[in-house]
Order: C-alpha cells, then structure tokens, then sequence
C-alpha cells in the first residue's frame, strides 16, 4: 500500500484553498460594464416548488443551493442516470468520488465511502432510514428514482444514528404539476439480459385545482453472468398529487418491488498469489457452485403521504407519514473454498434465512424565514417518531457440506444437506422505538459569508425478545435505551457568485457493533454509542459562463468506542477501540464544446484502525496502523461524450480502483482494476434514441469485494446491450 503522506494532504489543502482564488481574477475579467446587459446564469434551487415531496433535504433541511451548503453534496439526477446507462441504484453511486460498493448476496449493498463501511454508511430512501441498510439497501433497478443524493462525512445530525462515512438517499420520481409527460424504454443484451420499464405523468383537476398522477413501472431479467444463475425484478411507483387548499398539497405514494434470484452467485474461491494478491483460478470465473435450488428473494412496500402547507410566506410546514414492509428470504449454501489441492471446492455455509421487517414512522418539519439582530436567517425544525420491528428467522447448518469438481455444473439441492428443514424458526425480533428533535439555522453574517449550525437529539430504545433457548449470554429480554446529540458548524465564504469555499465540522453517533435491528446480546451488552467527528474544507466552483463546474475537499474524520476484542481479556469485547480516515476528493463537469461533455472524479484516502484488537483464534491480536479491509486508497472515475453530429454521439466510461486488503491483518490483498466502457447513440429527434453499449470492453476478471481471504465476489466480465429510450 501507498502511503498517504502529510506532504500529499497538504498540497490537496493548498488546492482546495487555491480553487477559488484561480477563478477571482477571470471573474473580474468577465464583469461586464454597468451599462452592459446581463444575462445570469440559471440557478436551480430545490425545495421551493410547492409539490409535498420536493426538497427531500439529504444536505440540509433549509432548502439551501448546493453552492451554500457547507459540506460534499453529490446529485446524481434522472438525465445523468440516462445518459449513463445506469440499470441500478448501485451503478449510480460512481458518481460520487471515492465510494466503491458491491452486491453480494449476503451483504445487499456493501459501500465503502471515505473508509468507512457496513452500517457507518446510512442508506435512505426518500430520507427514511429503515436502519438496515446494508441488506436493506440492495441495488433496486433504477427506473423508479428521480435521483440519488449523498453528503460526505458524519451526518447523524440530519438522519439519525449511523451516518459516520457519509448519507446515500435514493429519492424516488413523484407526481407533477410541470407537464403531462410519457416515457419508455426497451433494452436487451448479454446474459439474456433484458428490460421493459414506462412512466407516465398527468396533469389532472384544471387550472382550479390542479394536482397530478404518476405512475412508473420497470421489469428486468438476466441469466447473470455466472453458471445458471437467474434474476427477474418487478418495480413499481405511483403517486397522486391533490390540492386541498390554495395553501395545502397532498401527495400519496406508494411503491412495490419483487426481485427472484433462483441460484444466485454467491462468490468464488480465490487463491493466494506469490504477490499476497487474491485471484480466481480460469476454469472457476463463471462457475457458480451454489446449489441447483439456492435462492434470494424479497418483496417491499413503501406507502407515503406527504403534506405541504405554507402558512404564510415566511412560514412552511411539512409532514410525513410513512411505512415499510419487507420480506427477504434466503436458502443457499454460501462458502467455498480450494481443497488442499486446488483440484476441488469445499463447500460449507449452509443458511436458510427469513427477515420479516416493517417501519412505521412521522416526521414533521417547519421552515421559517426571518432576521436575527437584522441578518437575514432562515430556521429548520423537525421532530421524527418511528417503530422499527424485524424478527429474523435463521436455520444454519454448520460444517462441511461437501466437496465438488471445479467444473461442477449442477453441484446438489439445498435440502440434501443434513439438518436442513423447510420450517423457519423465529431467533429473536428486535423492536426499535426513536424519538427525535432537530433543529438547523443559516445565517448570513455578510452578502458572501454564511453560518450554518445543526443539532438533532434522538433517543433510540431497543427492545430484544429471544426466541430461542435462554441462556446467560442469549437471555429471555434484553432491553437497552441510547441517547446522542450530534450537531453541525459550518462556514461558507462566496467570492463571487457560484464560487465558494467552506470549513464545517461535524459529529455523528452509531452502534459500536453491528446494526441494532439484528443486534443480539453478545454483539451490544451494556456498550453505549460510538462516536465519530469531521473536519472538512473544501470549494465549489461554477466558470467558463456555466458550462464548468468543479468541486474539492480534504477532511479528517475519527471515530471512537467501537467495540474490539479486550487484550487482557480473550473472548471479550470492550468499546474502546478507533479507526480515523484522512483525504481528498475532487470532481469536475466541463463542456469546453458545445458537443463534448466531460465528467471525473478522483479520491485519495487513508484510512487507518488506529486501536483495534481482533480476535484471532481466541487470541487477541493488534490491528493498530492498518487499513480496514475492502477499503482502496485512490478511487477514479471518467465520462466522455462527444456529439458528431446533431443525429449521432459517441462516449467511453472508465473507472479505476486501487487494490484492497481482505483482512484486517493487512497480509491479504485483491489487485486493482481498470475497466472501460463505451456507447453509440442515435437520436431521432423527437422520436427517441437508440443506444449501443458496451461494458468492460476489455473483458477483465477484478474483484468487486472479497469475501475473507478465501473466497471472492467477482465484478460483471465484458457485456452489451442495445437500448431505445422514448419520451412524448
């Protein structure tokens, strides 16, 4: 591994600061004369539209521009989602710098973001947190979203306890009242991959009462690129947007999705290079030695109603109700690993799983405009009540399985496995109840210069049942209450319009093991809240007469109190642990031409377990100065598109991630990669577009994740598609 060297950081310090100091001189150079006519820049301010949903804050609750929020805010929005093909919510996290994640099975949605992972990374949808997000966050096909939205760095002040790496908000499409609008799209491909998704808007009531109906609606199948493995996706959304009064807005939304994995990939055995690197053997990159009958599957519903009321022109009130419901199910055998010989897979993991999860929760927000000793500040308050129950229903069947063939094809039934049962046995249900109290301020203390503060106390009680036999480390009812306020301070310095430079620093609380809606007794005991604090700078630039935008930032982020294994005593654990991360990030969207486009972003990270024992066969052992595992230093990411002609474009992707350790020993590694794609499109002016794509043209073989030092999650090898996009 690289070092990131203090030299390094400084000079990523130097440009942050420098970013907008290099454009003052070329934004004097522009202003025109007095008497010249001026034509601004058009600024998009989010939340202002009177729609209930408008506005979902991932940044901040004050309906604030980008450029007046001091902290990373990425948006990725539905013409980006196009342009790049995205299929799912995971593909469209690679806009944001310096976040990797990946899909196994077993971990729904595993995203590593300035070097911090699992639970340290809240995943929202629509602002709502189901506190599950590492499975409950599996990449969902992307048709439904109107865009995705993240903040970099602690924010447990907006969304609760987690959030030490950063927030991830998928905000799904909502009715209307711009147009009546119809979209489709068709596409099928490599794997027999193929989608058939449609949306339609409709502007209903009349001038009088106008409201709106939306309904969008995407299916998707794919053999998968490994042996036998298939996957159908049914998603779905609807909402109704009314107007009860002049000054009252009412939509009701609701979503459904239904995805069927019959035999899922689950990883492949790696073998150890004589480099320390993790590799899979040729004859085993697209075999799939799950059984015939393995199977992942789930079922959600989301139901919303969101009401907006301004109550004066200063004054806004906005609530929402919500509820979740899941159903997840799992039957696979999930470990594999080379014999001694590396002539056969041993075969192990055998797991029949159930989760069964539903939310209910209120939030109610108010905004107020108004002065504080006559400068202008605007106010956020919300309070936010949720019931959150899961009951998880585990048959785990321990030991080995067997052992097959490398070319096995077909390798047994789930329920040939001894001690295999098709009844599901609840273990235990966690209940959740969260109160919370927010509370954000903007103030401008000069025309360029603003404060930004937030506060949010929450009280979680957890509530444990025990299903299963009770013992002294599994009792009957386990019962623990966490408290944590977290807050916000933020400066934000405009040179001149659309260039700024901040300085923010902010806190965050999580559980310092695990994920309270699963947590048992062992993981937690009588272990209270990790804490985690950032400091950041960074600058946002908008130039060449908006058709460039860039935007950097370095920040310092420790968390402390995590729970390790005790030194002195073995089999123990004690919140007393820390793991920090420093770096840097940039991202850049220019149009020199009016026909190319170009977007990148570049990460530098160095994340550090600063006072971590593991435990190794009972035995304790120091972690101290290594990197977390699954965790890259550099993380790079580029878009190209370039119109030929008014009927005929062309672009290429290319991503680049550095190489990963698989254990927290730092012993085991998995090698970067570097994976190109690239599209031809043909517009048809108003009749739509067909598009050519090609993913990882050069058909390379990388890990998306390592699974231990055993076993592996390779990423998609080289694929294509052809796609039609129509609006009307």
């Amino acid at each position: 591994m690289t070092p990131f060297r203090r030299t390094d950081l400084s000079k990523a310090v130097a440009c942050v600061l420098a970013l907008p100091l290099l454009f003052a001189r070329q934004a004097a150079a522009q202003t025109p004369a007095p008497d010249a006519a001026v034509t601004l820049d058009r600024l998009k301010v989010t939340g202002e539209r009177m729609d209930a949903g408008a506005g979902v804050g991932t940044g901040s609750r004050l309906a604030l521009r980008i450029a007046e929020v001091p902290a990373t805010v990425i948006s990725v929005g539905r013409d980006t989602l196009d342009a790049r093909g995205v299929r799912t919510t995971q593909e469209a996290l690679a806009a944001i710098p310096g976040l990797v994640a990946a899909s196994p099975p077993g971990h729904g949605n595993a995203v590593t973001w300035r070097g911090f992972s699992g639970s340290q990374i809240s995943q929202l949808f629509n602002g709502i947190d189901v506190k599950y997000a590492s499975i409950a966050a599996r990449p969902v096909d992307a048709w439904i979203y109107d865009r995705v939205e993240a903040v970099g760095g602690p924010s447990s002040f907006l969304h609760g306890a987690g959030a030490v790496g950063g927030s991830i908000n998928y905000i799904t499409r909502l009715a209307s009242r711009d147009a009546d609008d119809l979209q489709w799209m068709a596409a099928g491909g490599s794997h027999g991959s193929g989608v058939l998704a449609g949306g339609v808007n409709r502007l209903l009531g009349g001038p009088e009462a106008p409201g709106a109906l939306r309904v969008d609606l995407g299916y998707s199948t794919s053999d998968g690129w490994m042996d036998r493995a298939h996957r159908e996706s049914l998603t779905s959304a609807a909402s109704l947007l009314t107007r009860l009064t002049d000054d009252v807005d009412h939509t009701f939304a609701v979503e459904y999705q239904k995805e069927d994995s019959d035999r899922p990939y689950w990883g492949t055995p790696a073998i150890l290079g004589d480099d320390g690197r993790l590799r899979a053997l040729p004859g085993t990159r697209r075999r799939n030695y799950n059984v015939s009958d393995g199977h992942y599957g789930q079922e959600v519903l989301w139901l919303r109603s969101l009401l907006a009321w301004r109550a004066s022109e200063r004054s806004r009130l906005s609530n929402t109700l919500y509820h979740y419901d899941a159903l997840r199910d799992y039957r696979n055998v999930e470990s594999y690993a080379f014999n001694d010989r590396v002539d056969g897979v041993i075969r192990s993991g055998t797991l029949l799983q159930r989760h069964d999860q539903q939310v209910y929760g209120n939030r109610l927000d108010w905004n107020w405009d108004g002065e504080i000793a006559a400068l202008q500040s605007r106010w956020a308050a919300g309070l936010e009540v949720s019931y959150n129950r899961q009951t998880r229903f585990p048959l785990s069947i321990p030991g080995i399985v067997d052992e097959v063939p490398l070319d096995a094809v077909t390798p047994g039934s789930f329920f040939d496995v001894p001690g295999t049962s098709r009844t599901y046995a609840p273990d235990r249900t966690n209940r959740l109840h969260t109160r919370a109290l927010t509370l954000e301020n903007i103030t401008w203390l000069a025309d360029s210069l603003s404060l930004l503060t937030s506060l949010r106390h929450e009280r979680i009680d957890l509530d444990v049942v025990n299903h299963r036999e009770i013992t002294a480390g599994n009792p009957a009812r386990y019962r623990r209450d966490y408290a944590s306020t977290t807050g916000r301070a933020g400066l934000n310095v405009e040179f001149a319009q659309d260039r700024s430079l901040y300085l923010q620093y902010s806190t965050a609380a999580d559980p310092p093991a695990g994920i309270l809606s699963t947590a048992s007794f062992s993981t937690l005991r009588d272990f209270d809240l990790s804490t985690g604090h950032q400091l950041e700078l960074g600058s946002k630039l908008r130039f060449l007469e908006g058709r460039a935008t860039a935007t950097a930032a370095v920040y310092r982020i420790v968390r402390r109190n995590l729970a390790i294994a005790d030194p002195e005593n073995p089999g123990q654990t004690r919140p007393v642990g820390q793991q920090s991360a420093r770096g840097a990030e940039f991202a850049l969207s220019l149009r020199p031409t009016g026909t190319l486009n170009i977007d990148a972003n570049l990460s530098w990270s160095d994340a550090t377990l600063d006072d971590y024992y593991e435990n190794v066969s009972g035995v304790p052992v120091s972690r101290a100065g290594n990197r977390p595992t699954n965790t890259p230093s550099r993380v790079a990411n580029l878009w190209l598109d370039y119109a030929m002609t008014p009927a005929w474009s062309a672009g290429m992707d290319l991503r680049a991630v550095a190489p990963r350790f698989a254990d927290a020993a730092n012993t085991v590694e998995t090698p970067g990669y570097v994976i190109l794609g690239a599209h031809l499109r043909w517009n048809l002016a108003d009749a739509g577009s067909l598009t050519l794509r090609g993913r990882n043209l050069g058909d390379i073989t990388y890990v998306a994740h390592a699974i231990g030092t055993e076993m592996i999650y390779l990423g998609e090898p080289s694929s294509f598609e052809i796609e039609w996009r129509s609006s009307f």
